[in-house]
């Protein structure tokens, strides 16, 4: 940069100069002595180098560069309030030499972060924000603001604060509302349902007193809230009976569930059966019905059947005197009897048939 630049060359100037100047002091005094060599220091040569020397200086303290991510704030002794109203923006400014000088401030996003972990935070060591809730209980947090100073507010920054914005503004202002708000719930409601509430509420009122004095914020985080060790053992113990006393319900309704899918499924295979046996009773209505109007139109149908159905194994057969059928009958010691053992003639018209006895041969003596 030409700033940078040009207070290089002024540096380097100067040193040359300076060297110069006692070289030819040293050389004056060896040739002429002390008199002499003083008396020739203050010759116009030399005195015109210096005047130069300084003019580059003025120059070189006359031209401010800002760099894009600060702002610079000029305090002026030609001014009646002593400082400019306007801040520089970034780029080449001039200013009066020795009259006046420009404090930069940076614009970028910044974090102050307050935490437990001792290299976290902006201070060494814990740094968690200790809190009183409404219940009494003590609760630390650790929180994180990302801010920036505003553009058209750099000069009252400055007036009020200096470079000591961190220390003294944004350190014990959110120290103190993060307390002041923390005070209005309780552990438990800090601990889990309105802790996103809480991060909000803080939120709103951190931007809002930041706004009223030059800071822009962008984000306020609720990075960890922790409690005493007392507390945080009772909620333990809390949690874990909860635990319990939630697994007995699910297990209570699981229980339940399996109940009702047994109930449902018997009720559905008594369902079942109800209608197997209503179609059984249907299906047997409909056969008895079509036997019915089989055997109204032909009565031997049954007799048929009757005789169907006789198991092979039966040995004596009774039949009505009015069947027309001729059947061979067994003789009584259950072998079969030749067809010329058997009387030709059955009479069908009677009801009892009349059977020829068989002869047997008599035994002879011995």
């Amino acid at each position: 940069m030409l700033d940078r630049l040009l207070n290089y060359l002024t540096i380097i100037a100067w040193i040359i100069l300076g060297l110069y100047v006692i070289l030819y002091f040293i050389r004056n005094l060896q040739l002429y002595g002390y008199k002499e060599a003083l008396s020739k220091l203050l010759s116009f040569r030399l005195l015109a180098i210096v005047v130069i020397l300084i003019a580059i200086s003025l120059l070189n303290i006359s031209l401010v560069f800002v760099e894009p991510q600060e702002s610079g704030v000029v305090v002026s002794l030609v001014e009646p309030d002593g400082y400019r109203d306007q801040p520089l923006r970034s780029g080449l400014h001039w200013i009066v030499p020795l009259m006046e000088k420009v404090v930069r401030y940076p614009m970028y996003w910044q974090t102050y972060t307050m935490s437990s972990e001792p290299s976290e935070g902006g201070k060494l060591g814990n740094d968690s924000i200790s809190a009183r809730s409404s219940d009494g209980q003590e609760v630390f947090l650790d929180t994180s603001v990302i801010f920036r100073i505003d553009p058209n507010e750099v000069t009252r920054v400055h007036i009020d604060w200096q470079q000591r914005y961190l220390d003294d503004f944004v350190r014990p202002v959110l120290r103190g509302l993060v307390r002041t708000e923390v005070s209005q719930f309780t552990a438990d409601e800090v601990n889990s349902s309105k802790r996103k509430i809480l991060e909000t509420n803080l939120d709103e009122i951190i931007r809002e007193e930041f706004r009223s004095k030059g800071f822009i914020l962008d984000r306020f985080l609720l990075r960890k809230i922790a409690f005493s060790p007392q507390y945080a053992s009772a909620v333990e113990s809390k949690q874990v009976a909860e635990q319990a006393q939630v697994q007995k319900e699910y297990e209570a309704q699981q229980i339940r569930t399996i109940a009702e899918a047994n109930r449902d499924k018997m009720k559905l295979e008594a369902e079942g059966q109800a209608q197997a046996i209503v179609l059984t009773a249907q299906s047997e209505q409909e056969a008895l019905k079509l036997i019915a109007d089989a055997l109204a139109k032909d009565p031997n149908l049954l007799v048929y059947r009757y005789i169907d159905k006789l198991s092979p194994g039966i040995q004596i057969m009774l039949v009505p005197s009015n069947n027309p059928l001729l059947l061979p009958l067994p003789n009584l010691y259950g072998t079969p009897v030749a067809t010329s053992e058997i009387s030709p003639t059955i009479n069908l018209l009677t009801p009892e048939p009349t059977i020829t006895p068989i002869p047997t041969s008599t035994p002879i003596a011995p």
